[in-house]
């Protein structure tokens, strides 16, 4: 009887292990949007991908807008197309708005640009998120300020700021560490920098975007501090009108030259004549444009109209309108955090920049396409230096 027992016990257990294994496996859900998102990082037309994967771009499109499924060859297909896996057209949460971006001349940019830096923005945003997980990042200290009512309250925020970030009056001695102490990642987009002006993204933690094109340091430090004054003064509005830019203008400013130090050491003209010389020394003190220079001198009356045009005028003449020949004696100032929490995640917990790619679906080629740096081969110490 006892044998018979075991023996019956043991048929249920293997009928009900054929039960467990016969139940349908849960069904991939493909979702369209997450395939668009890998096609517009990558800046291809739907054109572009139906060449490589042998459909019609109506058929893609219908993929896209969740009309219809793919196979499961079809989305190995496009995956290898896309340089992502095929868990990435997995549904994603926590997709990003347009109006969490803070554009450059946001009208003057195109339409097709603007995706293409959306769909950028959404990766880093993931690969931040990532970071977020598995390290100590500075702790987000950017203050939220809406009530703009005037240029004067404008410079009463920047006051704020430096006060909260401990700048007293100084000059700011490294804009991008500033930033990145503060808790925002400050990193590049590669391949498009010369389609776009610098920009801000408004996440739980900030990124802000350089426009890696543009030579000259004193320019991307005004860039930085402009996008700060986004981050602190337009958070949930629509900016790139004259009115927002302007505003963002204005802090840039006021954060880089303090109006108490430039109505202490600003080198006054003599007569009508502008002091050039005094002010290629402040320049280099500052960090600032000698265009800027100038622009902040007439925000507060310190030059007059007449002054700065002619100074403007001087500028134009001697080649040096949107780039001055003295730039070069400023440091330049690179992006630091994503290179160091990248190099602390291979140290310390042997996480390359493939261990990297796996955690995001995508390839080895899409992430170093996103970070900007050299993925190693397989024998090969991890090599964190940026691709020129």
């Amino acid at each position: 009887m006892r044998s018979r027992k075991r023996t019956s016990k043991i048929a249920i257990l293997q009928s009900s292990a054929i039960l467990r294994t016969s139940e349908p496996k849960m069904e991939f859900v493909f979702d369209g949007s997450s395939m668009r998102l890998a096609r517009v990082y990558s800046g291809l037309s739907l054109e572009e991908v139906s060449a490589r994967v042998g459909k019609t771009r109506q058929y893609l499109h219908k993929l896209e807008s969740g009309q219809s499924k793919p196979t499961e060859q079809l989305m190995v297909n496009l995956a290898d197309s896309l340089n992502v896996e095929v868990e990435f057209f997995k549904p994603k949460s926590g997709r990003l708005n347009e109006d969490q971006f803070h554009f450059r001349k946001l009208f003057t940019t195109k339409a097709t640009i603007r995706q293409v830096a959306i769909a950028r923005g959404e990766m880093v945003n993931a690969l931040i998120c990532l970071l977020d997980r598995k390290l100590k990042l500075p702790r987000v200290n950017i203050p939220s300020i809406s009530d703009i009512q005037s240029y004067d309250s404008i410079e009463r925020v920047a006051e704020a700021c430096r006060k909260e970030w401990g700048l007293g009056s100084s000059p700011i001695g490294n804009m991008t560490r500033l930033a990145e102490s503060l808790g925002t990642v400050v990193t590049n987009f590669n391949g498009i920098s010369k389609e776009i002006d610098a920009l801000s993204v408004a996440v739980e933690r900030p990124f802000i975007v350089r426009n890696t094109a543009k030579e000259s340091v004193c320019r991307q430090r005004f860039d930085i501090a402009h996008e700060l004054g986004h981050l602190v003064m337009h958070e949930g509005v629509i900016t790139g009108d004259r009115v927002t830019e302007s505003q963002a203008n204005r802090f840039a400013s006021a954060l880089l030259l303090p109006r108490t130090m430039m109505v202490k050491l600003f080198p006054r003209p003599n007569g009508e004549r502008l002091d050039w010389k005094g002010m290629r020394e402040f320049k280099q003190t500052w960090k600032v444009s000698k265009a800027a220079i100038l622009y902040r001198a007439k925000q507060l009356d310190l030059i007059t109209e007449a002054q700065y045009k002619r100074g403007v005028i001087t500028l134009r003449k001697h080649g040096e309108a949107h780039g001055e020949k003295d730039d070069y004696l400023i440091s330049k100032e690179p992006p630091e955090i994503l290179d160091k929490s990248l190099s602390v995640l291979l140290e310390y917990k042997g996480i390359d920049l493939n261990g990297i790619a796996s955690e995001l679906f995508v390839k080895p080629k899409f992430i170093q396409e996103l970070t900007g740096f050299e993925i190693p081969s397989p024998h090969k110490k991890p090599d964190l230096r940026l691709v020129q």
